[in-house]
């Protein structure tokens, strides 16, 4: 049976001289461990999945490792989410400094975040997730090419992708736990019935994926609350955008079409 596990290893480069890379290489080697995919990350940084059958094999590695001079070993541990997406990506996913669980990215970065959310999406079990981000900045065309990833059954209970979209129902086979259900906060505020907030509280006691566009405006409307999500991410055009509600409850945002663009 193989019992082999991978290992994330983040190391800083101090001197950078040739061959490095190739010493590294070949330790692992002599060590039996197997390199399963590297990358650099900033400017001094690198970063690599590995592969090996034993505990031991890793802390010989940490040992000599730590006598070489040409680096700093910065992590060794079992791969977080966001260590593969570091090794795949070769940058960092950025989380806020005061909620772990708020993560932030920009539109050049959607295939990193298609990646991250495939992740999420793929969990077992309940998993709320909300998302922050200005009209057309690409928040529906992300969670919807992330189900594609995931190989997930995506239904909009309310949306503005193509059209406005507002369900006051679902068929018997909607309700599973295999389906990802996607929420526009604001056109479930602005647009929806009783019925359709029913439909929304059956699905959210389902053990499913549900994302949540606009989750602030979702929680000042509705019984739930930020605490309720388990991640949130936030989507700008560029780091310095500011999400605000202000031109979304413009008139002109009112209209079917107003944001519904596909514009990914």
């Amino acid at each position: 049976m193989d019992e082999r596990k991978d290992w994330y290893l983040e190391y800083k480069i101090l001197y950078n001289r040739p061959g490095l890379l190739g010493d590294i290489s070949s330790l692992l080697g002599m060590l039996s461990i197997n390199i399963i995919m590297i990358n650099g990350v900033e400017d001094d940084h690198r970063v690599m999945l590995l592969l090996c059958k034993e505990d031991r094999q890793m802390k010989r590695l940490i040992t000599i490792l730590d006598t070489m001079g040409t680096i700093q070993v910065k992590k060794i541990r079992r791969p977080k989410l966001r260590d593969k997406l570091a090794v795949m990506h070769g940058r960092y996913i950025k989380s806020d400094t005061d909620d772990k669980k708020t993560f932030r990215f920009v539109r050049d970065e959607l295939g990193i975040l298609v990646d991250f959310m495939a992740e999420l999406f793929n969990k077992d079990g309940h998993v709320l997730i909300g998302i922050r981000g200005m009209p057309r900045v690409g928040k529906t065309e992300s969670v919807v090419a992330a189900s594609v990833c995931a190989n997930k059954r995506w239904l909009f209970l309310s949306s503005t992708l193509l059209k406005q979209t507002i369900r006051s129902k679902l068929i018997k086979h909607e309700y599973h736990n295999d389906n990802l259900y996607i929420v526009d906060g604001i056109v479930s505020v602005k647009r929806s019935n009783e019925e359709h907030w029913q439909v929304i509280r059956e699905v959210m006691q389902l053990p499913a994926v549900k994302v949540v566009e606009h989750p602030d405006v979702f929680v000042q409307h509705t019984e739930y609350s930020l605490d309720d999500f388990d991640y949130i991410i936030e989507l700008r055009n560029n780091v310095d955008e500011e999400i605000t509600y202000e031109e979304i409850n413009q008139p002109q945002f009112d209209e079917e079409d107003g944001f519904s663009m596909f514009d990914f």
